[in-house]
């Protein structure tokens, strides 16, 4: 009998090695054909960003451009070795910095007057009133208009004798002739306008999203215990709406650091270069004057700085997390 127990032991231990021997072939197989099902994304991902990423750093540290090397192909770049030279020269650059402070002066604007009227659209609709899907869809048209045609249409908005101005004369009983993208000041607030108009609805919708998450009990029992609609914002709304708020921001103001389209068909950076944005000084300096090395070098400079400003824009949710953890 104990020679048959300890055989019997034996064959399952066998069974039982099998099986795990088995199972792990299952599972490394498995690994493997999810690798290959997943290996055409990391080719598109190494094309679209890593590649470009490590092209950019590789041109940032020459000083080669097309016409002046000689002939010699990007790739060779090597060859007109600069170092750190071009960012020592850019962050020296007073064009360079003043399209930036312009750019920054812009999403510093843009970015809370959208949040704002975002926020408070969001919470208009958040009741139910006729024809609010018809509003709904009319509120959201101007986010889905190529930038390019924006700008066209505020460009014609904006001229001397345009609707603009033609509005104001009604308003104000007086012939209002106001050159808007002349002026230093009118035309920066004329991008403004457009800006503002085109990307409220992103910040409405993502506002609006986040206000419908929220869990209906809470506000619920806040009303039932008499608490005043600035009381329910302050202590429930806005402490479970922040991540959203600061993601909200996060994006937006990522997006309007890119401006190009807008300032390019409205003012072309002008009158002078009193409306060039960082993206129009980059594309001056690369499609223009064709310093490719240079202008890599600005790019790398904007994106750390944006990199940068996003780490200490998401500390408040590490926080929350670190707290909630």
């Amino acid at each position: 009998m104990e020679k048959i127990d300890t055989s019997i032991q034996k064959r399952k231990k066998l069974a039982t090695g099998k099986s795990a021997n088995m199972k792990k072939t299952t599972v490394r197989h498995t690994e493997r054909f999810a690798l290959f099902l997943v290996l055409p994304a990391h080719f598109m991902l190494f094309f679209i960003v890593v590649f470009p990423l490590i092209s950019s750093i590789y041109l940032s540290l020459t000083t080669w451009a097309p016409m002046t090397g000689g002939g010699v192909k990007w790739y060779s770049a090597y060859k007109f070795w600069g170092g750190l030279t071009n960012y020592w020269n850019i962050i020296r650059d007073v064009d360079f910095l003043k399209s930036l402070l312009r750019t920054l002066i812009i999403v510093g604007v843009v970015v809370p007057i959208e949040f704002f009227v975002g926020l408070g659209l969001a919470f208009l609709f958040l009741d139910n009133f006729p024809g609010k899907k018809i509003y709904h869809s009319i509120l959201l048209t101007p986010m889905m208009i190529v930038p390019a045609v924006v700008g066209f249409i505020f460009y014609m908005l904006f001229q001397s004798s345009g609707p603009i101005n033609a509005l104001l004369s009604g308003v104000l009983f007086r012939n209002v002739n106001i050159a808007w993208l002349q002026g230093k000041f009118s035309a920066l607030i004329s991008i403004m306008v457009a800006d503002i108009w085109e990307w409220t609805p992103l910040m409405f919708l993502i506002l609006l999203s986040g206000l419908m998450a929220l869990p209906q009990d809470q506000i619920n029992a806040a009303i039932v215990l008499g608490a005043s609609r600035y009381q329910r914002f302050k202590r429930i709304i806005f402490p479970l709406m922040k991540p959203v708020m600061i993601i909200a921001l996060i994006i937006r103001g990522l997006e309007a650091v890119k401006i190009f389209d807008v300032v390019w068909l409205m003012t072309s950076g002008g009158p002078g270069t009193s409306t060039e944005t960082i993206s129009v000084y980059m594309y001056r300096q690369g499609f223009k004057y064709l310093n490719w090395s240079w202008v890599t070098a600005c790019g790398l400079i904007v994106l750390i700085l944006v990199i940068i400003i996003s780490i200490y824009a998401l500390r408040p949710i590490r926080r929350e997390e670190e707290k909630a953890a």
